[in-house]
């Protein structure tokens, strides 16, 4: 039964229906690609930031635009969180992580029509977004202009037997995770947490690495209840206090913006970007493509550092055999390909042109996925070579690339590369000489 639509322009929220696994592993992977398309909205926010007063804007203009890149960064790093659980409760139900995602922007009927994902420059019109994603369960809200519905979806209905998963009506995070929630309630006290939870703890997220205490295995109801409490206390803040949630600092950073937009109406505080691709995606109708030849050299290493960026992420869920002196490196290189190089190579980006297509444009990354399933790499050891191979690679990319453009970040960022592949190969040199030693023996 379609779900009607109440004067004030909310989407009534029906329960979703979970009776089984594969029900539940296909909602918990709509849950990844939702946190996955959040963390990318709120990146391309960030790096749309101008960075200097040379771009045009006062110091004190400046000061505010610094502090709202920090309540971003805060942002940012609690969707990681809420990755890294979601993708723990799969773990817990013995299914693979889920880092894949169509392409931006996801306007098709992936999820429900009211659930679009596009990547926005910083400004009245992505902060009203984001509140729209992030709004408590039934809190009546429209989305940013430019975002309507593409139609109707074909959900499952109670005439469906769930012996293939398919999709369900969800309008909020919230609501999606409550369903979520009552669908794990349901299959365990059907048939017992020991035939729910049936992955192992240890290929789990868990270490202090990611300096999230919050980050904890999932192995029962009980604890996979506190991981979907914590994503939705603070996305939405819906049995909280909301001024502290996602929501709530999108609210603010808008009342911000509008008051500093009320004394200065000229006051832009983002660059010109535009979401770029170096080719043309599969998955959507129409894109921007680069047309400057330095800018798509730059775009095209922003994606290959993204794509190892979930390799490595990838490889830290599905490891099989590694030492936890190796967990931790996965840990560690994860983090720091996000925090040392992702976060310095996206301002660059978005410093240069689109081309002479697009005048006074310039590039924003749009996160190209060229294969929705090359993440994972299944096996220990060319798992490693080829992360290796990877970072060295693309350390190279950053060596060539500081003769041309920002030599100084891409000098730091070769050496943050080569540094990785070198904790790496530290590794491979152990195994390799533990192997040889055996040999002789």
């Amino acid at each position: 039964m379609p779900a009607s639509r109440p004067p004030n322009g909310s989407l009534a929220e029906p329960p979703l229906r979970v009776e089984s696994r594969e029900e539940l592993v296909y909602l918990l992977g709509e849950a990844c690609e939702l946190e996955h398309g959040l963390l990318c909205e709120y990146l391309y926010a960030q790096f749309s930031l101008k960075r200097s007063i040379e771009e045009g804007v006062t110091a004190q203009q400046l000061a505010r635009i610094q502090a709202w890149e920090l309540t971003l960064i805060d942002v940012i790093k609690q969707e990681m969180l809420h990755l890294a659980l979601a993708t723990n409760i799969l773990s817990a139900l013995g299914a693979a992580p889920h880092f894949e995602r169509p392409n931006f922007p996801i306007l098709s009927r992936w999820y429900p029509p009211d659930v679009q994902i596009a990547l926005v420059p910083f400004g009245e019109r992505a902060l009203r977004h984001f509140m729209f994603l992030e709004r408590p369960e039934g809190m009546s809200l429209r989305d940013a202009e430019g975002f309507g519905s593409v139609g109707p979806m074909q959900p499952l209905t109670v005439d469906d037997p769930q012996i293939t998963a398919g999709p369900e009506e969800w309008h909020t995070v919230g609501h999606l995770y409550r369903g979520i929630e009552a669908g794990l309630a349901y299959l365990v006290d059907r048939d017992g947490e020991a035939a729910v939870f049936i992955g192992p703890p240890k290929a789990q997220a868990t270490t202090q690495v990611f300096e999230w205490p919050e980050l904890t295995a999932v192995s029962d109801l009980a604890s996979a209840s506190v991981a979907i409490e914590l994503i939705v206390e603070q996305g939405e803040g819906a049995r909280g206090d909301w001024v502290k949630s996602h929501f709530g600092k999108f609210v603010g950073i808008l009342e911000d913006f509008l008051a500093m937009r009320g004394l200065d109406p000229a006051f832009e505080p983002a660059r010109p970007v535009l979401p770029v691709y170096l080719r043309q995606p599969p998955d959507v109708d129409q894109v921007t493509l680069i047309g400057d030849r330095l800018t798509r050299r730059v775009a095209d290493l922003f994606n290959a550092v993204y794509e190892v960026t979930l390799q490595v992420q990838s490889r830290y869920f599905v490891h099989h055999g590694e030492t936890a002196d190796e967990l931790e490196t996965l840990a560690k290189t994860a983090k720091h390909l996000m925090n040392w190089v992702m976060r310095n190579l996206g301002p660059v980006l978005t410093a240069l042109p689109v081309g002479p297509s697009f005048p006074g444009h310039t590039a924003g990354p749009a996160f190209e996925i060229v294969r929705p399933a090359y993440f994972v790499l299944p096996h220990r050891e060319s798992a490693w070579k080829i992360l290796h191979e990877r970072l060295g690679t693309l350390a190279g990319v950053c060596a060539s690339l500081a003769k041309e453009t920002a030599p100084d970040v891409m000098t730091k960022l070769e050496a943050n590369l080569r540094g990785m592949a070198g904790d790496l190969d530290q590794h491979m040199k152990i195994r390799a000489a533990s192997r040889t030693e055996r040999a002789v023996r």
